[in-house]
C-alpha cells in the first residue's frame, strides 16, 4: 500500500510528457524543458536522469495543480522562480546546454 508521499510523487510524475515510442512501462518521462527522467531515480542528483518535485508558483500551495517533475538540475536552477533549462534531452540522452 502506497503512503501519501508515494502517491504525490506518482502524481507529479504522471504529469512529466511520456515517451510513447519506447517506453511501455512508463518509467521515462520528460520535463518542462524537454529533459528525461526516468521514474526510478526521484531525488537522485547523481544522475543526469533523477528528477524532484517543483513548485510552478513557488509562493503557491502544495496542490497537485502547483507542482510538476523537473530533472533535478533544472529544478535547482529554478532559484527565482522562472524556469531556465540548463538540461534538456538530444534524442534519447540528456546533454546540459547552459
Amino acid at each position: 500500500m502506497a503512503t501519501g508521499i508515494e502517491r504525490e510523487i506518482q502524481e507529479v510524475w504522471e504529469k512529466g510528457q511520456p515517451d510513447k515510442h519506447t517506453d511501455s512501462l512508463k518509467c521515462r518521462r520528460k520535463d518542462a524543458c524537454g529533459a528525461w527522467m526516468n521514474r526510478n531515480l526521484y531525488g537522485d542528483r547523481d544522475s543526469l536522469y533523477g528528477w524532484e518535485i517543483n513548485y510552478i508558483d513557488p509562493a503557491g500551495s502544495d496542490d497537485i495543480n502547483n507542482l510538476q517533475p523537473l530533472q533535478w538540475e533544472n529544478n535547482v536552477d529554478k532559484s527565482d522562480g522562472s524556469l531556465i533549462c540548463i538540461v534538456t534531452a538530444i534524442g534519447q540522452e540528456n546533454k546540459k546546454i547552459g
